[in-house]
This record gives C-alpha cells, sequence and structure tokens, in this order.
C-alpha cells in the first residue's frame, strides 16, 4: 500500500490548513486510516484517526480543532486542521492499518505554525 500526502506548509497562528492522503491500491482493504505527528525532540504520536466503520480518534490537545474525514468510497481521508498552535508544528505522516495488522507509513510533511 502506498500512501500519498498533500497539503502542509507554514501556516499563522489561528490559521487553518488542509491535508489529504490517499491510498492505493484499493485493495487489501483497509482498516483504519489517519495521521500521526513528530514534532522535534519528541516521540511520534497520534493525531487523528478512522477506522473503516466510521469511528473517529483523536490525539491529545486537538479535539475540537482538528477533524478526520474520508472521502466514500475511497481510501482517501482528510485532516482539517483549525485554530492552529505553535505546538502543532511537526512533521505530519500519513498512517493506514490493514485487517490483519499490517501498517503503512507516508513520507511525512512538515507543518510549521509561526508567525
Amino acid at each position: 500500500v502506498q500512501l500519498v500526502e498533500s497539503g502542509g506548509g507554514l501556516v499563522k497562528p489561528g490559521g487553518s490548513l488542509r491535508r489529504s492522503c490517499a491510498a492505493s491500491p484499493t485493495t487489501p482493504p483497509i482498516f483504519r486510516m489517519g495521521w500521526y505527528r513528530q514534532a522535534q525532540g519528541k516521540q511520534r504520536g497520534l493525531v487523528a484517526a478512522r477506522t473503516n466503520d466510521g469511528g473517529t480518534s483523536y490525539g491529545y490537545n486537538v479535539e475540537g480543532r482538528f477533524t478526520i474525514s474520508k472521502e466514500n468510497d475511497k481510501n482517501t481521508v482528510f485532516l482539517q486542521m483549525n485554530n492552529q498552535k505553535p505546538e502543532d508544528t511537526a512533521v505530519y505522516y500519513c498512517h493506514a492499518e490493514l485487517y490483519d495488522g499490517t501498517t503503512f507509513w507516508g513520507r511525512g510533511t512538515q507543518v510549521t505554525v509561526s508567525s
């Protein structure tokens, strides 16, 4: 499974960014897709994830500001990031997990929140 990310870059505090991640091919079926992030000097942690049946989970300090969604019938997820803060600065990685537990990572894209 290959994950192709788009979006990211520089945003001012309080601003918004929208990320997308597309998985190909469409088989084997994917159980969960989402985003993780890693700030400099810190461990990689969950940002948001969505299971194939619509369940969502969010990481620390993003719930209420970030929203994950999925394009119907396609292996593409979107991450809407609103009211961004400097502490959201990190490299963001798309992540996909199959039903058998196999995981895949995107190459990662820098998001910088700064005035």
